[in-house]
């Protein structure tokens, strides 16, 4: 009898997580206005050339709750309203250091127009009309970010690619034995692979910048550290840590983790997570020890961002 009430209800009362998407077309410019313009150039890089630039914008919006009798957590039409009239039509189009108030940088609570601080804001407008989840925004393919309504808290992903070598096999073990254990990665002269890698870290918004970090500075840390040492190597004789460490993509994965780890802490976020994909296929992630720790998230006092 509970199976058939259960079909007849439609899923009522279920708990489901449903998820829209929404692209917009915007263009913005990282310039403060108290800054020369030597250190907004030396801050921003190519963000701070006048007029701007632009980009093809992606908006995942989660929500939750329980199905009703229709067998919905939401009516889409109603979801789709209003990410239309709250995000997507404002934003089409646009400039965003113009479209919304809280980007007017002439007032000392300003925040600039980057990936986070826009995300930031695209929550505070639909938490009002939906039960959000999380939020996620593609400023493009290789970099997004992911917010869950806590604080200032957010998450930035840069994803990049290398392509290297390895064979898989411990020294100590005979063919045969590492064949049975690896298969064919096992094989004497190794193969490659052209590895994507994301490097996700996670940190307060600044109030101003709005910027977990200085995102040339994290995107050097990753090109000087993991990309330039590891392109185009044959991991096992290549990379001294692998000449010992079997190079599975979860040692991969770990070994880069360590390497990052530290500074990107000193440019003051903290690493939170590695993705390395080795094929369509084949993908391993690790967790950082601080992202399962706040203690040591720097305490600043951070002012809320108000709409006039």
């Amino acid at each position: 009898m509970t199976e058939i009430s259960q079909i007849h209800s439609h899923g009522k009362g279920r708990s489901c997580v449903i998820t829209r998407r929404a692209c917009f077309s915007a263009s913005h410019q990282y310039w403060l206005p108290e800054l020369s313009p030597e250190k907004n150039e030396l801050e921003f890089g190519p963000c701070s050339l006048s007029p701007g630039h632009g980009h093809n914008y992606e908006l995942i919006v989660s929500m939750g709750g329980e199905l009703d009798q229709d067998g919905m957590v939401l009516n889409l039409s109603e979801v789709k309203h209003a990410i239309h009239s709250e995000v997507t039509s404002p934003l089409n189009f646009s400039c965003l250091n113009k479209v919304w108030p809280e980007f007017d940088l002439s007032k000392p609570n300003g925040i600039l127009p980057t990936t986070e601080a826009l995300l930031l804001l695209i929550w505070k407008r639909l938490n009002k009309l939906l039960p959000l989840v999380s939020l996620r925004l593609y400023e493009q393919p290789t970099l997004w970010a992911d917010y869950s309504g806590n604080s200032m808290e957010a998450y930035l992903t840069i994803q990049r690619h290398f392509a290297a070598a390895h064979r898989l096999a411990r020294p100590e073990l005979s063919r045969e034995e590492n064949e049975k254990i690896y298969g064919k990665c096992a094989r004497p002269h190794g193969h490659g692979h052209n590895y994507l890698v994301d490097v996700t870290v996670r940190g307060n918004i600044d109030p101003r910048t709005g910027m977990i970090c200085n995102l040339t500075a994290l995107e050097n840390l990753i090109e000087e550290l993991i990309l330039e040492k590891f392109d185009h190597t044959f991991l096992n004789k290549d990379i001294s840590y692998f000449m010992e460490c079997v190079p599975t993509a979860e040692n991969i994965a770990l070994h880069i983790n360590d390497i990052l780890e530290q500074p990107i802490k000193e440019i003051g976020a903290h690493l939170h997570k590695i993705k390395l994909q080795e094929s369509p296929n084949n993908a391993a992630e690790v967790y950082s020890s601080s992202s399962h720790s706040d203690s040591d998230l720097n305490q600043q006092t951070l002012q809320s961002i108000k709409t006039d």
